[in-house]
């Protein structure tokens, strides 16, 4: 049935069922965490900081499902969506928060730590020097969680299509099948394979079997949460930071092209304009980086290349992985670096920032009309970008749409650095940490700390949180939820 013809409370009732088998599932994370006690039984007695929520969500979620999940599966419309997404999100942060006073941290440290978790951003203010093991590894299982989407696991164990609306509304336009369901299932396959690939890697280069699973999840899910202070450069091992670099870039691609690759259609990925754009920036990058930066800084051409080649990867990917640390680094390597983080990774796939595809499109739009200038006036011309298997012509309405949310992104990170200048920190401090945070990368120049004001500490988490749903999905779907309520309450007035 249209949603069109559905009222309010049909269509309220149907957002709280589809929130509720999300927590539910996010619950089941939560308490998958506690699989680790046989070999930390030391542990034990933060058991309950993990079952009392987990069961919460679980449970929770389970029964508002079971109570109020519609008899029969319609098409769910984008507005809807993006309620579902939205208060999932918002419900599971927050929750999922809750394992991080173990760690000291209060309210606003430990939500801030949270929606770095669940966007894949690998911001933290936990020093893992003292954390659990169950607290480091509950951080992995959300970058995990949130960088498949939690609408795409949910899609994926419900029975029955729930339409595009979910997956759209996390970003996940792009179907690997014609049923949603199945291209959901494709999506987590595509990751499994990711990680199933990626511990017994780590393992062979010398990572002990937590540290492989915990850098695994956080490479994937372009996340960057790490078990060591120092990140990937507590190895300084080339295998290692090789392993990672590969996990990033597959992290980082659009999942319809890694499924393309995977399944051995390689003309098609050769043709993709996303993935020539990536190419381009991680190499001009890397190269400037390499020039202008790593080799006057670091002995040896092995480690100059090293460093230029994984802090690019690193950035453009929006993972968070490190070697080296950014105090030193002359101005033009920030610039570099924010200039990546801003750009970000593949669209539909675990990265964040202003997505490559976007990127190019404006660049070839740029190109297009130096291009009609030369022209004669009678000239047609049909300019598109290959995406998968199919070319997608250029057209106006992506035009606007791409435009629109370019000056919304650098809307709100104008915004954001002003309020964490108003604090008084450095303005490159704050456009590097800031870029980070709305671009759901997670490098750091040290920030953020505990001991960051609130204030600031809530502008990142509400960048990281705006940067993974894209703005539109969080504006949409609170005014379409509001909206609902809004008119429920009237016809009861």
């Amino acid at each position: 049935m249209p949603t069109l013809h559905v009222g309010p409370a049909t269509r309220l009732r149907t957002i709280a069922a589809y929130t509720g088998m999300t927590c539910a599932l996010v619950g089941c994370f939560m308490l998958a965490t506690l699989l680790a006690l046989p070999v930390w039984p030391e542990e034990l007695a933060q058991a309950p900081a993990f079952l009392l929520p987990g069961l919460g969500l679980a449970l929770g979620g389970l029964a508002t499902w079971r109570l109020l999940a519609p008899r029969a599966h319609r098409a769910l419309s984008l507005t809807d969506g993006g309620s579902i997404v939205l208060l999932s999100w918002v419900v599971c942060c927050l929750i999922g928060a809750w394992p991080f006073r173990l760690v000291g941290l209060n309210f606003t440290q430990a939500v801030f730590e949270a929606v770095s978790g669940f966007t894949t951003t690998g911001l933290s203010v936990v020093d893992v020097t003292r954390a659990s093991h169950l607290v480091l590894l509950w951080r992995s299982l959300m970058q995990l969680a949130g960088g498949a989407g939690l609408a795409i696991i949910m899609l994926a164990a419900i029975a029955g299509p729930a339409g595009t609306g979910l997956s759209g509304a996390e970003g996940r336009q792009d179907q690997l099948a014609p049923h949603v369901r199945k291209s959901a299932v494709l999506v987590l396959a595509t990751y499994a394979v990711y990680a199933l690939a990626g511990v017994p890697a780590y393992r062979l280069a010398g990572m002990s079997w937590f540290d492989a699973v915990n850098h695994t999840f956080a490479a994937i899910s372009t996340g960057g949460f790490s078990t060591r202070p120092e990140s990937i450069g507590y190895w300084d091992s080339p295998a290692v930071e090789l392993i990672s670099c590969v996990l990033m870039f597959f992290g980082n691609l659009n999942f319809l092209t890694a499924y393309l690759a995977l399944t051995g259609r390689f003309r098609a990925v050769a043709k993709n304009s996303e993935l020539r754009c990536c190419l381009v920036l991680f190499l001009l990058g890397a190269g400037l980086v390499f020039l202008l930066v790593s080799q006057t800084l670091y002995p040896g051409l092995a480690k100059a290349v090293r460093v230029a080649a994984f802090e690019t990867m690193s950035a453009l990917t929006t993972t968070g992985f490190s070697t080296v640390g950014y105090g030193d680094w002359p101005a033009f390597g920030w610039f570099a670096l924010i200039l990546l983080m801003l750009v970000g990774g593949g669209t539909g796939s675990t990265a964040g920032g202003i997505k490559q595809y976007r990127v190019a499109l404006l660049a070839k739009a740029v190109f297009m009309e130096f291009r009609r200038a030369m022209l004669p006036r009678t000239s047609v011309t049909a300019p598109g970008m290959w995406m998968g298997e199919a070319r997608e012509f250029i057209g106006d309405a992506g035009l606007r749409r791409t435009g629109a949310f370019l000056f919304l992104y650098l809307s709100v990170y104008s915004l954001g650095v002003g309020i964490m200048t108003a604090y008084g920190y450095p303005l490159k401090d704050c456009l590097f940490e800031f870029a980070s945070s709305l671009s759901t990368v997670g490098l750091s120049i040290g920030l953020t700390v505990q001991s960051t004001p609130p204030v600031v500490l809530w502008t990142e988490t509400a960048g990281m949180f705006l940067g993974r749903l894209e703005f539109f999905i969080v504006f949409i779907g609170l005014a379409n939820g509001l909206g609902l309520t809004a008119r429920i309450l009237r016809s009861h007035g």
